[in-house]
């Protein structure tokens, strides 16, 4: 990248050398944990890192509780970069790179359950638990027709929701379904996924020289193998590099 080029993404997007970068501290794949210092780290935190690093600014991470927030707190201004699930519903607002990461959706039932396979769930009478918000809550919304959507505050909550009020299904992520199984004696995750969640990061969509840098950027950490070590740093299961664009 030129330097003119890189001036310029610093004008859209810095100010007092500082890159404030928006994390969704709910995706435990991705956000690891968090310093004492209230610093997160991970995967999408170091990728934050990286792209601070090719600017030479300082990263200010900005965490959210849930990606609804963080996708809100773009339009007030909070943040200049965003690492968030790519959903159609979400790009009228946040100009997203292509994926860097990708993470199957699926569905857990109990032992008991009638339900065999993914074309079972949507119907009348399955009542289906997910966090509010997230980014299969997204496509759940736009694709369920029969089935009934019951939306809890947090993925712990949608799990807890679940349980406590005999709920039929449990979607969400694969990895953390798979972990929750083991705490549900019988339980079962159901083959196969609905849909991938595809994590990207993104920026303003006034921001468009920063847009195309960011697009630019993230291409690269997956072609230079940047995503499959952090995916091996941090023992991050189930998940894989998103293709190239």
């Amino acid at each position: 990248m030129t330097d003119s080029i890189i001036e310029k993404v610093r004008e859209e997007l810095t100010k007092n050398n500082t890159l404030r970068v928006g994390i969704n501290a709910s995706n435990f794949l991705l956000v690891s944990g968090i310093n004492s210092d209230g610093s997160p780290f991970g995967i999408a935190p170091d990728l934050g890192r990286l792209f601070a690093h090719e600017l030479e600014v300082t990263p200010k991470f900005i965490v959210f509780e849930n990606p609804g927030k963080l996708a809100d707190a773009g339009l007030e201004g909070a943040w200049d970069i965003a690492f968030v699930g790519n959903e159609p519903q979400r790009a009228k607002d946040i100009a997203f790179s292509a994926p860097y990461l990708e993470i199957p959706v699926t569905f857990l039932v109990r032992e008991d359950s009638l339900i065999k396979d993914l074309s079972e769930i949507d119907q009348v009478g399955n009542r289906i638990s997910v966090m509010n918000r997230s980014a299969y809550d997204l496509y759940l919304t736009a694709k369920i027709k029969h089935a009934t959507i019951v939306r809890a505050k947090s993925i712990d909550e949608s799990f807890e929701q679940f349980i406590h009020d005999d709920l039929e299904v449990l979607g969400g992520l694969k990895p953390r379904l798979e972990s929750d199984c083991e705490k549900i004696p019988g339980s079962r995750v159901l083959d196969g996924q609905i849909t991938s969640v595809k994590q990207s990061a993104g920026t303003l969509p006034a921001h468009e020289e920063s847009a195309n840098y960011l697009h630019e950027f993230i291409e690269r950490t997956k072609a230079t193998g940047v995503v499959s070590n952090l995916i091996k740093k941090y023992n991050v299961n189930g998940v894989s590099v998103a293709p190239p664009a």
